[in-house]
């Protein structure tokens, strides 16, 4: 086994727990710099190739790479969409996913990279139901109303599908990045945040062809 190897599989032992950079765990591997989805999934966007950014808000390298990846999503071309997945790596992380559903069920999507800064640069702990309807309170958004997306069938859905995503994309960390169905690629592999971005591009060309 070659040093990198070594390291790579080290890196993601330790990493489980906390979201962090890690391998996806799929079988067959190109170049080292993505992987090969087996079997190639489909589009849950009709007419679409879609990029999935599996992500998790307490993953400091989440953090880092999203101004990278919203500065992408706006180059890409319009056959082309990009989902955020929210993971969940415990059950504890469940509320995290609903809270990203619930944003994006009230149109208030302009608070995702708010509730990024609340949890690294201000620290909060805004882990549970409570704390979140607390935040979003605190930035304009109805408590009541919030808690009521929050706890609904919808967002329950919403959840279980993004679980869904990323037992079939077989993704053990956060950020990965997976392009039309069939490939994904992570800092891990590209050993930087922009390599990440300039692996995804070429993936998406190759899909695009």
């Amino acid at each position: 086994m070659s040093l990198k190897h070594l390291l790579l599989r080290t890196l993601a032992t330790l990493a489980v727990g906390s979201g962090a950079l890690l391998l996806p765990a799929t079988q067959a591997q190109a170049a080292d710099r993505h992987v090969v989805v087996d079997p190639a999934q489909p589009s849950d966007t009709s007419g679409k190739i879609e990029v999935l950014e599996f992500f998790a808000y307490t993953c400091p390298h989440c953090n880092s790479i999203e101004p990278l990846v919203q500065k992408w999503a706006k180059t890409l071309p319009d056959n082309v969409v990009l989902r955020p997945v929210p993971v969940a790596f415990n059950a504890s992380m469940e509320d995290l996913q609903k809270l990203y559903y619930s944003l994006e069920a009230m149109n208030r999507l302009d608070l995702h990279d708010d509730v990024f800064k609340a949890i690294h640069v201000q620290r909060k702990r805004i882990y549970d139901a409570d704390a979140m309807a607390d935040w979003v309170a605190s930035q304009g958004v109805d408590r009541k109303a919030f808690m009521d997306v929050f706890n609904s069938f919808g967002i329950k859905s919403k959840v279980m599908r993004a679980n869904e995503l990323a037992k079939a994309y077989k993704i053990e960390g956060t950020p990965s990045i997976a392009v039309g169905g069939k490939y994904v690629t992570s800092p891990t592999m590209t050993n930087s945040y922009e390599g990440t971005i300039e692996e995804a591009q070429k993936l998406v060309e190759m899909v695009n062809k």
